[in-house]
């Protein structure tokens, strides 16, 4: 049973989540907090699974929050909920550690695949879509500094050569498909590795691991078309 808290402050929304939620088995609603702040107290009383977050909201909005549960250690992970797919409110929220976003008008088969995903420890939106998101926003990323490499991060240290080839590919967005090909291995061999890799380098998805590899130099923003 896959546990879920909504965090929006309309009302309106809350109940229909929570309909399309207990009327789905194998999910279970066990809070509703109309704030960020609430958001934070009910995840650390509830230690849900999943927290279906709002981000824009009176108080402490959705971002705030969720770098506060995210920082906390706690056990559950955050998927976004945004207007637009490329809103940069979405792109703060998956640097303060959310696990993916959908829209907020996703299909109900969607929105509880995305939740489940996201339970499941998988990212909700593609590697592709996630680069397409920080390229846009990429004038937000902090500059490496010059005298540092990536190997100066005892992190990318740990990483044989191998696992360094999947990061930088994990990185670059590629699907597990596009990796195996271009690497020459199998989908299974390329999903043992991806999951070495995030292992090592303490990143709890997909996501924060593109992220990452931002952060390190070791992924630029696409060149314009």
């Amino acid at each position: 049973m896959t546990t879920v808290l909504i965090v929006d402050d309309q009302p309106l929304q809350r109940f229909g989540f929570r309909m399309l939620l207990e009327s789905s088995p194998g999910t279970e609603v066990v809070g509703e907090a109309e704030h960020g702040g609430e958001a934070v107290r009910m995840a650390a009383e509830l230690r849900p699974d999943v927290i279906l977050m709002d981000v824009r909201m009176p108080g402490m909005d959705g971002i705030e929050a969720t770098r506060r549960i995210i920082a906390s250690g706690g056990r559950s992970r955050v998927l976004v909920l945004t207007t637009f797919d490329l809103d940069e409110y979405a792109h703060a929220a998956l640097r303060a550690g959310a696990s993916g976003f959908l829209l907020k008008d996703a299909q109900p088969d969607e929105l509880l695949a995305g939740i489940r995903a996201v339970a499941g420890g998988d990212a909700v939106i593609a590697p592709a879509l996630t680069r397409r998101l920080l390229d846009t926003y990429a004038q937000h990323l902090p500059q490496a500094s010059p005298s540092r490499t990536p190997d100066d991060d005892p992190r990318v240290r740990s990483l044989t050569e191998r696992e360094r080839e999947i990061f930088v590919a994990i990185g670059q967005g590629w699907t597990n498909g596009e990796i195996a090909e271009r690497l020459v291995l199998s989908e299974s061999t390329v999903k043992t590795y991806v999951g070495r890799v995030l292992a090592k380098l303490g990143a709890r998805d997909r996501i924060q691991a593109v992220i990452l590899a931002y952060d390190l130099g070791l992924a630029r923003p696409s060149a314009p078309e």
